[in-house]
């Protein structure tokens, strides 16, 4: 069975820290993912948002590197999540357990670096290097009709 997610987006909010009672970091935020497209002649944007987990060293290196409309990608799994809102409705919530994390800003303007990745596993936590961040005027999503 296979269960990952890859994602190009930027951070709706900034990342809050958490600890667990065990003491482990976990870091919460928000990714808008876009995406245009062309309907009827008319070009579009779609916006999807996703709720972003990380733990151990990843959380922390997101938190004191990521900031509200950083662009990331982000890769990791899906988790289903059952709660009960304050109206005591039950609710389910798709969350994604990132494992791997890669800024892609500018230097300037993350405060980090653009060439750096982060990774965690439920067993173990490390960062590793990683290839240098496309440039500036890459799109991944851009479509071959929407070049001029």
């Amino acid at each position: 069975m296979l269960n990952k997610i890859m994602l190009i987006g930027h951070l709706g909010r900034d990342p809050e820290l958490q600890m667990t009672n065990e003491g482990t970091p976990v870091a919460k935020f928000s990714l808008a993912v876009s995406r245009t497209y062309t309907a009827k002649g008319e070009r579009k944007e779609e916006t999807e948002w996703f709720n972003i987990v990380t733990w151990n060293k990843l959380a922390e290196i997101c938190e004191k590197y990521l900031h509200k409309g950083s662009k990331v990608y982000i890769e990791g799994r899906l988790n289903q999540r059952k709660y009960t809102d304050k109206e005591g409705v039950q609710r389910t919530a798709v969350d994604v357990i990132a494992s791997e994390m890669q800024m892609l800003d500018p230097k300037a303007s993350s405060g980090g670096s653009s060439n750096y990745a982060a990774s965690s596993s439920s067993s173990s936590s490390y960062a590793k290097a990683a290839p240098a961040a496309p440039s500036d005027d890459f799109d991944p999503f851009l479509d071959s009709d929407d070049l001029p």
